[in-house]
This record gives C-alpha cells, sequence and structure tokens, in this order.
C-alpha cells in the first residue's frame, strides 16, 4: 500500500488503513486549532550486565542471505524473560559487591585499630628488641621467596634445546590439540607462573586497601594466619606481665619545709593527693588538699608511704652573710669607710665640706642636714677615703646606728665653744656598740669662747681618753670655717685605717649596705649603696631587704654614670623594683628566680611580724583594749628619703601619751599623689610632708574633700606643729580641785527645796556655788551644785572646817544621814604634750 501524506478535506475523516502517520523514530504532536508537529526522538539502549565469569553472549553477525530465503521464526517468550533474569542478575551483583566493599571497610578500620594497639604497647625495650627481629625475619624470608620466584620464573621462561627446523612443529600441534570453549562458556585461562606476592600483599595489608578478589576469600588463609598471630602475642605479653608482677616502689627523697599543703607535698612524695588526705582522716585530721600542715604532720605522712623526709627551714632560702667568708689570699687593701658624728650645728657638713672642697651646707633646710650622704674623696697623698655624713638630731638616732654599723673610723666632731652634747653622748655610745676607733675633732677652736681642753676633760666622763690626756683616742683641733688643721686630720685617718689593715675581696658577686634609699620622680627608686666587698656590675640582679632588682645604671657621688663600683665605694643604683630600708643588705645573686625567691620570703616574714600582734591571752587582750581607749590622731607621712620618713615617724610615735595617740596610716617615699588625698580623706587625717609637695591631681582632690596638707623641710617645726595639732584635737584640760569635804549628820524638811541637809565640815571649806557631790559607801549618788547654804538661820557665803551648817541641793532629795559632801572646783587649763 502506498504511503501518502495528504491531509484530509475539512469536514471528513481519514480513510481506513495500515497508512503510517510518522516515521519510525518520531512522534507527532497535535494542537489546537489543527496545528501539528513532528519531533524527532532518540532511543537508547539498555546496557545488560551478566554474571562474572559467564562469557557475553555472541552477537550475531550479519550473514548475506538470499531475499527468497526467509528467516526462521524465533521463539516469542524468549526476548521477554531475558532482560528480566539480567536486572535481577545485576541487583544481586550489586549488593553483593557492597557487602563485600563494607566487609572489606570494617576490617581495614579494625587492623589500624589493632595496629595503633600494638604500637602503642611496643614501648618497652623488651618489645622494641622483638619487634626488630620480627621485622628482620620478615624481611629474609620475604626476600628468599622473591629470589626463589625469579628462580622459577627464569626456568620456565628458558625452552627446551630442539633443532632451528622442527621448532614450531609442536606449538602448531599444541594449538589445534587445545580444548575450544564452547558456545556461550568462558574460555579456559592459560597458567601463569607463581609470583612472589608475600612482601607486596603484606604492605598492601599494613595499608589496610584491599582488593575484591582479596575480600572475597582468595587471601583468606594468610589474613587469617596474621589475626591469629596477633592474639598470640597478645597472649604472650599478657603472661609476661603476670609473671612479671608490680613493679618496686620507687623511695623518694621528699624535701619538706616548715610549713607546706598538702597538694604540694602529694606532688614532691609522686603520691595521689586523696591517698595523703585519706590518711590524715585516718589520724583525726579532717584536712583538704589545700590545706596548709606542719613539718611533723608531713613527717608522718612521708614516713607511712615509705619515703625519706629532707628537713628544711624557710630561713634556709635566705642568703646567709655569715656563712660566706672569703678567703685571705683573695684580699685586697681598699679604703677606709669614714663617719662624721656629733652634736647639731657642731659643725660636722662644714667639715666634711672643706675637705671636700665643695658647699653641701647651702642645700640642707635651716644649715641642718635631713639625710646621710656618702661621699669619695681623694686626699693629697693620692690615697681615698670614704666619707658619710649622718644627721645629728635626735630623730636621726636609727639612721646614725646604721652609718656606725657600716662603717670603719668614726669622727666624733665636738664644738671647741658648746662642748658635750646629748647627741655627742649618743653618738660614743654608737661608736662604742659597732666596736670601731674614733677620732675626736675639736671644731670651731678659732671663735673667742672656744676652749678645747674643756672638751677633753668633758670626754673623761664618758670614757673617751685622748692622747692628750694619755689616752688611746687620737684628738685633733680643726676649724671649719678656716679649714685649719685639715691635713692633720687626714694624717689621723691615714694612720688609723693603716693600723685596722682593711682589706676586700673584689673578685666576688658583690655586698654592699643601702644608706640611703628614696623614690625620685623621674628615674623610679633609687638607692644609695656602700659597696662592702665584691664588684657590684651593670647588669646584675640583687636583692636588698625584700626588694630585688637588676643594676640599670650606677651614678657616683660627682654625678657620674660608671660601669663598676669597687668596695668601700658609694654609688647610687637605679632598677630596683621597690624602695628599700636604709640598712637593708644589698647582694648579688645568679639569677632572677633566685632574687624573687629570696625578696618574697623576707617579705613574707615582714607581713608576719606585722599581722602577728594579735593579744595572746586575756591580759594582754584586756591591756590592749585599754590601749585602745585612748584618742587616735591619724597622719598621713610622706618624705623624700626612706630614712627621713623612718625618723619622722619615730618622733610622732614618740610625741604619744595616754590620752591621745598617734597612728600614722601611711608613711612613704614620694610626692603626695592621689591615692594618699584619698587616704587621708577617708580617715579624716592630715598629711605631713616633708621636703614634698603634691601633683595638681593630688591637690585638685584635697580641695574638694578638705584634706588638711602641710609641708615642713626642718624637722624640728614638723614635730612642734604635731604636737600643737594633737593637743588641739584634746581640746584644753581640764583640772579638778577638791575644796573641802563635810559629813551628813541629820535630815530634814526644807519647805520647797524638798529635804535640808545638817553638816559638819571636816576638811577645807563649804562655799555656796561650788560643783558638789554626795557619796553613800564611797558611790557617787549626786553630782550637781550648793542651792543654798545657811549656818543657823542666816544665810552666809561660806562654812569653814569644824563648824556645822545646813545645805540644799538642786534637784536632789535622796540625802540620808552618813552620806559625805565633796565640794570642789573645775579649771580649765590649756593642753600640752
Amino acid at each position: 500500500m502506498s504511503e501518502t501524506t495528504d491531509k484530509p478535506k475539512l469536514g471528513t475523516r481519514a480513510p481506513l488503513g495500515l497508512r503510517r502517520t510518522v516515521e519510525t523514530g518520531k512522534v507527532k504532536q497535535s494542537f489546537s486549532h489543527g496545528r501539528s508537529n513532528t519531533v524527532v526522538v532518540e532511543v537508547k539502549k539498555r546496557r545488560i550486565l551478566g554474571r562474572p565469569g559467564e562469557a557475553e553472549a555472541p552477537k550475531p553477525e550479519p550473514v548475506a542471505a538470499p531475499v527468497a530465503r526467509a528467516p526462521e521464526p524465533k521463539p516469542a517468550p524468549q526476548p521477554a524473560l531475558r532482560p528480566l533474569d539480567s536486572a535481577t542478575a545485576r541487583k544481586e551483583l550489586q549488593e553483593k559487591l557492597l557487602r563485600e566493599a563494607e566487609d572489606a571497610r570494617l576490617f581495614s578500620l579494625e587492623e589500624a585499630r589493632r595496629r595503633e594497639e600494638t604500637q602503642a604497647r611496643a614501648q618497652t625495650e623488651d618489645e622494641k628488641r622483638r619487634a626488630e627481629e620480627n621485622r628482620k625475619a620478615e624481611e629474609e624470608a620475604a626476600e628468599a621467596a622473591r629470589l626463589a620466584a625469579e628462580e622459577e620464573a627464569r626456568r620456565v621462561a628458558e625452552p627446551a634445546p630442539q633443532p632451528a627446523a622442527e621448532a614450531p612443529a609442536p606449538a602448531a600441534v599444541e594449538e589445534d590439540d587445545r580444548p575450544r570453549p564452547r558456545h556461550g562458556q568462558p574460555a579456559a585461562r592459560r597458567p601463569e607462573p607463581a609470583r612472589p606476592t608475600r612482601g607486596r600483599e603484606e604492605h598492601r595489608r599494613e595499608r589496610g586497601k584491599l582488593t575484591v578478589s582479596r575480600a572475597l576469600g582468595e587471601d583468606g588463609d594468610a589474613r587469617a594466619r596474621s589475626l591469629a598471630a596477633l592474639r598470640r602475642s597478645r597472649e604472650k605479653e599478657k603472661r609476661a606481665h603476670m609473671q612479671a608482677g608490680p613493679s618496686a616502689k620507687q623511695v623518694r627523697d621528699v624535701v619538706v619545709p616548715d610549713a607546706i599543703t598538702v597538694a604540694e607535698l602529694a606532688n614532691r612524695m609522686a603520691e595521689r593527693a586523696a591517698d595523703l588526705v585519706k590518711s590524715l582522716f585516718k589520724m583525726g585530721m579532717p584536712v583538704t588538699v589545700n590545706e596548709v600542715i606542719d613539718q611533723d604532720t608531713a613527717e608522718l605522712l612521708v614516713t607511712e608511704f615509705g619515703h625519706n623526709i629532707k628537713r628544711v627551714s624557710e630561713a634556709d632560702v635566705d642568703i646567709q652573710h655569715e656563712e660566706d667568708v672569703d678567703a685571705a689570699a683573695t684580699l685586697q687593701p681598699r679604703p677606709p669607710v669614714v663617719t662624721i658624728m656629733g652634736h647639731v650645728d657642731h659643725g660636722k657638713t662644714s667639715l666634711l665640706d672643706a675637705i671636700r672642697g665643695a658647699d653641701v651646707v647651702s642645700g640642707e633646710a635651716g644649715g641642718i642636714t635631713q639625710h646621710i650622704g656618702a661621699y669619695q674623696v681623694t686626699v693629697p697623698d693620692g690615697s681615698k677615703v670614704t666619707f658619710l655624713d649622718t644627721p645629728g638630731h635626735e630623730a636621726f638616732t636609727e639612721m646614725r646606728a646604721r652609718g656606725a654599723n657600716v662603717t670603719d673610723i668614726v669622727i666624733l666632731v665636738v664644738a671647741a665653744d658648746d662642748g658635750l652634747k646629748p647627741q655627742t653622748i649618743e653618738a660614743i655610745n654608737h661608736t662604742k656598740a659597732a666596736g670601731v676607733p674614733m677620732i675626736v675633732a675639736i671644731n670651731k677652736v678659732d671663735k673667742p669662747g672656744a676652749n678645747p681642753q674643756k672638751v677633753r676633760e668633758e670626754l673623761l666622763q664618758h670614757e673617751v681618753m685622748v692622747e692628750a690626756m694619755s689616752g688611746d683616742v687620737q684628738d685633733v683641733e680643726v676649724s671649719a670655717l678656716k679649714k685649719t688643721g685639715l691635713d692633720k686630720l687626714l694624717e689621723a685617718i691615714a694612720l688609723q685605717a693603716e693600723l685596722l689593715e682593711l682589706k676586700a675581696n673584689p673578685d666576688r658577686a658583690a655586698e654592699g649596705a643601702v644608706v640611703e634609699a628614696k623614690l625620685d620622680k623621674g628615674r623610679g627608686p633609687l638607692a644609695t649603696v656602700l659597696i662592702q666587698r665584691g664588684t657590684l656590675k651593670v647588669g646584675d640582679i640583687f636583692v636588698a631587704g625584700p626588694i630585688s632588682g637588676k643594676v640599670r645604671a650606677m651614678i657616683d657621688d660627682k654625678g657620674r654614670q660608671v660601669k663598676e663600683a669597687g668596695p668601700s665605694l658609694p654609688v647610687e643604683v637605679l632598677g630596683l623594683s621597690g624602695v628599700p630600708s636604709a640598712g637593708d643588705t644589698l647582694s648579688v645573686v645568679e639569677n632572677e628566680a633566685r632574687a624573687r625567691e629570696v625578696a618574697a620570703y623576707r617579705q613574707s616574714v615582714l607581713d608576719t611580724k606585722r599581722t602577728t600582734n594579735a593579744p595572746a591571752s586575756f591580759d594582754t587582750m584586756f591591756s590592749a583594749l585599754k590601749e585602745k581607749q585612748a584618742v587616735e590622731f591619724p597622719l598621713v607621712v610622706k618624705g623624700d628619703v626612706q630614712g627621713s620618713v623612718e625618723a619622722i615617724v619615730s618622733a610622732i610615735n614618740r610625741i604619744s601619751n595616754d590620752d591621745i595617740k598617734a597612728r600614722v596610716l601611711h608613711a612613704g617615699v614620694g610626692g603626695i599623689t592621689e591615692s594618699d588625698v584619698t587616704l587621708a580623706g577617708a580617715s579624716g587625717a592630715p598629711i605631713i610632708g616633708f621636703n614634698v609637695r603634691p601633683n595638681a591631681k593630688a591637690r585638685e582632690i584635697a580641695e574638694r574633700q578638705g584634706v588638711a596638707m602641710q609641708y615642713y623641710d626642718v624637722i624640728y617645726d614638723l614635730t612642734d606643729a604635731v604636737k600643737a595639732a594633737m593637743a588641739g584635737e584634746l581640746g584644753p584640760l581640764i583640772v579638778e580641785t577638791v575644796v573641802g569635804r563635810a559629813e551628813v549628820r541629820e535630815v530634814f524638811s526644807a519647805g520647797k527645796h524638798g529635804k535640808a541637809a545638817g553638816l559638819l565640815v571636816t576638811e577645807g571649806f563649804i562655799r555656796k556655788a561650788l560643783k558638789a557631790r554626795i557619796t553613800r559607801d564611797d558611790v557617787i549618788v549626786y553630782n550637781g551644785t550648793i542651792a543654798s547654804l545657811r549656818r543657823f538661820k542666816d544665810d552666809v557665803a561660806e562654812v569653814r572646817a569644824g563648824l556645822e551648817c545646813g545645805v540644799t541641793f538642786e534637784g536632789h532629795t535622796d540625802i540620808k544621814a552618813g552620806d559625805y559632801l565633796e565640794t570642789y572646783e573645775v579649771e580649765e587649763r590649756e593642753r600640752t604634750l
């Protein structure tokens, strides 16, 4: 039937028939209003997978057949069943492969975990040795297998010797006799020579990578053998550990100080803190790990746990200067240290000024030395002498004591016209206590009223015999103003220093005494240090009292920077972490950790002293309560240097009495700061400034809070002002004077006054309008004034002793026969301390 593409006419129907509407592989689309379109469709064939191992069905090759001969008809159901079997087989194969892949992954993870456990256990030397032996054995076996496989492959590959003409024949026969696979069966594989796979398979297993063939069980035996070997090695290790038993306990030497926490003791013993707490509980001491126990309790614990105790004291941390003695071979001569002592205004600083050739007095307030000055002077013969100038005022007793303790020779300056004074005697006592030789310099011999011989005679009263009086103490008459006798004084110093044979070891860690310390606004804490032995260098780490630091710079007495300071040289040291106290010992240590350790121990000692002043018994507790009944006068003291602050605090404390007590809330070095003003404002205390001033912020806060600030530069004025302020705080002194006593003989009615008392005056006199008190059995029952006084019926102004009189009291009627009357006067006086 022919194919047509003509469309039917409108309104008619297409004729029936087998005509194709579209070609094969095309789709016709119909739209509204009779529109249509033809679209070409691409057909993709499905891929059919067979079972593994099955040969793919051979594709029918096109065979040229005669046109007349029709092809044989194929069974109809076969093409429909084939794709269904293929899809089921493919699904089963996919599930099997997924299971095998998951098993392989889990196996590799298990292998990795076991390998990590094995590596973690193989830490001892024994295990490392065994692992090394196993590795070497495996390498040797692998090498032997590889060599055997290579030899086998080479033997198989070599052909047997045959004639050249006959060589192809067996191959042909072999090719022809080889069985051919049937249609639809897989071809038989040719046997391959064995390959050395042991080393490669083990390496592949170590990496945890498995192939599908290995997962299917080709190498199952090898894998099972390796797992079994691993289990056997684990069992062997367990048996070895069980046979060895627990390791021997390690005995330690435990260092135990005076007090230690339980946790720190457990750390030093290498024991569990919970075990120590349990042992203490058994001893009847319920404590926590952070609680401090004493040395004896710690010894019980250390002994119980089988360790050895090594007792140490916290004081061992401190530097022991007494035990550090230099060998005689290392000592070298050093300049002498000379301290000038004497009474106020006897010319000590003027004498030193004359020796130095510099003007020092003009810089001191009121011409009085307020600080310890340290200077090194080169005398005409070329030798050097270090001078310490100490103040002479009584408030600087401690400073003078420090000066005597660090000195080699003391020059006692006595004015020829004034003689010995209290501070002169005090200086003599300090010198004797220090055990140092003395040279008496009789100053001001140029004045008209000078009498040097009188001074020598006065010195005898204090067991000081000068050479002029057949003694052994040198005396020199000098005049600081005229500069006479200075050469003799220097000769006396040189002679005394030669007799002392002063020596020190300069080649060692430096050690010196802090002569003075202060807080400089621009340079921070400073300390004037007198080196006693060793050499102090820039960069040295040191500790001075509770203060540690590192030497940043050193300045000598002439203001020059120096890199080193030897024995007997006074220098100003920069680089301290705080302001030390005058008199502290500066010691160079090996490192910063040691310096911090010593400083922390010394600070703890100071804190303990300051905080352990609590009353220890009822007696001391009640006496402490009685002391607190006194009025407290709070003060904040700020000074320019440490020595002045200490002297001021000591002087203020001596002003206190039973009625009022000065309490220094804070004493520090440096200018007055905002924190000082805040402290003073909170406690209502005035601020005493000695040679210091407040900054702008401190002045502003002081004005806002009404804090009183007083500035002084002479210690006399400061102490007088504090005395006056403390006296004003107490107010005027009330003085009570008893003027008469009388005995009540009879009581009778007195009209509107209630009751009147008939008295016999026994002492003094009774006067109207006097203060009066009535006592009954020594207990005061009335305290008031006398309202009226009569003798017989007349009002009188006064009744003397031995006479009788009648008395009424204001607002009091509780009077009985046998009471006693006492009259007194009250007087207000100006209070002085």
